[in-house]
């Protein structure tokens, strides 16, 4: 929604007017992440899944707006999980896939143009909480902005049903001339 002041209080050559949106979090499963584009000691994002009704993985998208700082951080932080995780990772048989699938991480997609996708698996056993603004589909429609580590949380509990589902409106009957 669009939102502007009380009336009367126009701004010459200012934008007076804010937007107001939703705030919606869920907690998602860290199942991998990619390194930064600087080099090998800082991530550059985290691969987030959600588990389905039938216990599959999926991958629903990715978080990665963080610090240099905290992006070196996390290479250490995570480095413990990347021993043997793709033993029994539920997206294994994406690792030695090349670019041609756009569902798993380092797929290829119209956005991505032709850039070094390739992602390091990691033991599925974090989970973080993520503010994201819109689910097309089964994946995050924006990228998601990290909250916060969730050590509370197994895993397994990071489900599709936590979502908040949306009721689709018809425009016309709520900008039509009635």
């Amino acid at each position: 929604m669009i939102a502007k002041p009380e009336q009367g209080t126009y701004q010459p050559g200012k934008r007076a007017m804010f937007k107001v949106k939703h705030a919606r979090t869920a907690d998602c499963v860290v199942a991998g992440f990619r390194w930064h584009k600087s080099g090998d000691d800082a991530v550059g994002s985290l691969l987030l899944g959600l588990y389905d009704k039938a216990g599959r993985l999926h991958h629903v998208g990715v978080t990665s707006a963080f610090t240099m700082a905290t992006r070196k951080a996390l290479a250490a932080e995570l480095a413990p999980l990347r021993k043997n995780a793709l033993k029994d990772h539920p997206w294994r048989d994406w690792a030695g896939v090349g670019a041609e699938a756009t569902r798993m991480p380092g797929g290829q997609s119209r956005w991505s143009a032709g850039k070094d996708l390739s992602w390091e698996p990691l033991r599925v056993e974090r989970v973080c909480e993520v503010k994201y603004d819109h689910l097309q589909g089964d994946r995050f429609r924006h990228a998601t902005i990290f909250l916060r580590w969730r050590p509370d949380k197994q895993p397994r509990d990071c489900r599709y049903d936590q979502l908040e589902v949306t009721t689709p409106y018809e425009l016309e009957k709520v900008f039509g001339a009635g």
